[in-house]
């Protein structure tokens, strides 16, 4: 592969640290639209892919520990071809392990894909490309392997926390952040609205469309903060600013619980779709 930049160094060693972090986080909380619910923001993406005898490739791109692939293998469609492609071998060992050894993994950057022009129906992606540098070049190697007509699918984030809890948590984070958080820049602003993926999907993509996709969670103050420390920001505070957040956090957060203990949070999400034009 290309040698990775810092923020591709950063990610691959801490995918290295803690493999299926993101299927941990996502897999087990369902999700919804104003229109839908799904069992998962993974379902979201799996179910935009026709179930039938038709032939079609499915690529999931940055596929982590294969929890997308997964659901769509368990469909046992005999003309699904499945291929994931991640950067991180350690994630793609756990897929491996995992998924049906008809599922074609590949370890490689988005940016430079090694696969036949037009060869994918289906581009799929939960939670990675929000991250990606060069998210031009990534755009353009998407719409380089999709086939005419082929669709793109992915999912992003909108907004950190759900809820009250975000302001809160965001109130205590910035200032340790300013002064204890070693910079480093993932992925591209565009990635974070709809303007930006409309400028990003416009030289080869038509249909473009959104979706608000919310999953709620009603955790303890300290599920919450376990839950946190698997944040790439959190992940890279030194161990005594991580205490003091935790603190400042747990303190700040104890009026939002309700009378059962519970604060009514959980990930606002983004769906991107779009068809190759």
């Amino acid at each position: 592969m290309t040698p990775l930049t810092a923020a591709e160094s950063y990610l691959q060693d801490f995918h290295q640290r803690q493999v299926g972090v993101t299927s941990a986080a996502f897999a087990h909380l369902p999700a919804h639209s104003s229109t839908a619910t799904w069992a998962s923001s993974y379902a979201v993406l799996s179910d935009l892919v026709p179930v039938g005898n038709n032939p079609l490739t499915v690529l999931d791109l940055a596929c982590g520990d294969g929890y997308l692939l997964g659901l769509l293998a368990a469909r046992q469609q005999s003309q699904l071809q499945l291929l994931g492609i991640d950067m991180s071998g350690a994630e793609l060992a756990a897929a491996r392990a995992a998924l049906p050894a008809s599922v074609r993994l590949r370890q490689e950057r988005a940016q430079a894909l090694d696969l036949p022009s037009a060869s994918v129906d289906y581009l799929v992606s939960h939670m990675a490309l929000m991250l990606m540098d060069d998210i031009e070049q990534v755009v353009r190697e998407m719409r380089r392997v999709l086939r005419p007509g082929g669709q793109f699918a992915a999912i992003v984030g909108r907004t950190f926390l759900l809820g009250e809890v975000n302001e809160v948590f965001m109130r205590v984070f910035k200032p340790i952040a300013s002064t204890e958080l070693p910079p480093l820049r993932f992925g591209d602003r565009r990635a974070g609205s709809e303007a930006g993926w409309r400028a990003l999907l416009n030289a080869g993509f038509a249909d473009v469309a959104f979706d608000d996709i919310d999953v709620p969670w009603s955790p303890t103050p300290g599920e919450l903060w376990t839950a946190l420390l698997d944040t790439y920001d959190i992940d890279r505070l030194d161990d005594d600013a991580r205490q003091r957040l935790r603190g400042a956090f747990l303190e700040a957060a104890a009026p939002l619980q309700a009378g059962d203990g519970l604060i009514a949070t959980g990930w606002g999400l983004r769906a991107v779709r779009a068809r190759a034009a």
